[in-house]
């Protein structure tokens, strides 16, 4: 992910300290109560890497083999491969299939041709939806919620037309939505404004942490259900400490009515993904109370 990269020069000057939560979010934690038992997904957002052959993947592992092997170490998929083509359901029903009967999600991300090059509301743009929908129905029980993603060139001037397609969308699946229009955070009216719409659609926000775009971490809740989309830079130290605290900002979210939390990883390099991604799970176990199953690395023990 190229998302809020900055040089190794201007890193060294990022500020990586979290929000601290804001009254939409006090409120739907206060509103939800505290779960029996929360539902915690942690994953990457590929499973083509040829760089994790040897790594997580056994050696000789063909690409076809590759979801065969992400659904024995990871729990959920950001699946992005959704962004770039619309699917039928005969190929995703063969994706679903790989995953059996494990606890296992298929997060689509909405395709670009939706999100990225249409004003969302329009007859194309409602067809072009209906085709990825009853594709991705084919999941079943392993579709997780579904991810609408913005372009960093759509405006809040367009925002009518947004909160018209928010609107239009399914009561019965869940979706997310991230902005990435500067505006859309930086204006408060706006901000209250597209926070007030995804509650009454029953939809959650994005928050995607990335070194050069702060102001995408937002800490808005609109539901009591989080999305969240780490882009780290390679394993420096950084990463660790950003992690750590995130740990225990989510912590406290379980405390106090958080229910579903969807955690993916990113890195400008993705061969680094499955290492962070196991210091995650290790202390979300550790400090969270959950119990996820590690990564596991075929060239080494486990470092934490």
């Amino acid at each position: 992910m190229e998302f809020g990269k900055v040089s190794n020069e201007e890193l060294a000057h990022v500020s990586f300290r979290l929000p601290p939560d804001p009254a939409t979010t006090k409120a739907t934690l206060a509103g939800a109560g505290k779960p029996a038992k929360p539902v915690v997904y942690v994953g990457c957002a590929k499973w083509g890497r040829k760089e994790w052959v040897g790594e997580i993947y056994p050696k000789g592992t063909k690409d076809a083999a590759f979801l065969d092997q992400y659904v024995r170490q990871f729990n959920s998929i950001e699946l992005n491969a959704t962004h770039y083509q619309i699917y039928g359901s005969d190929t995703i029903g063969k994706w679903a299939e790989k995953a059996g009967d494990r606890n296992f999600l298929f997060c689509p991300k909405v395709p670009q041709v939706i999100s990225h090059f249409s004003n969302l509301a329009t007859p194309d743009a409602q067809r072009r939806t209906d085709d990825f929908l009853r594709g991705i129905l084919a999941f079943g029980r392993h579709l997780g919620p579904v991810f609408l993603q913005l372009s960093e060139r759509y405006a809040p001037a367009s925002r009518q037309s947004l909160f018209t397609y928010l609107r239009s969308l399914p009561r019965d699946l869940l979706f997310f939505v991230e902005l990435r229009h500067p505006e859309w955070f930086a204006n408060k009216d706006i901000r209250k404004e597209w926070l007030d719409v995804l509650g009454e659609c029953g939809m959650g926000t994005v928050i995607t942490d990335a070194s050069g775009r702060r102001d995408c971490v937002h800490m808005e809740l609109t539901i009591p259900k989080a999305f969240i989309r780490f882009v780290g830079n390679g394993l420096v130290p950084s990463d660790y400490t950003r992690i750590d605290a995130w740990v225990k900002r989510i912590g406290s979210w379980l405390d106090k009515g958080l229910n579903e939390l969807y955690f993916f990883m990113h890195q400008h390099d993705e061969r680094y993904s499955p290492r962070l991604c196991d210091y995650v799970i290790e202390k979300m176990n550790r400090h969270c109370g959950t119990s996820l199953q590690r990564i596991h690395f075929l060239n080494d023990a486990a470092l934490f």
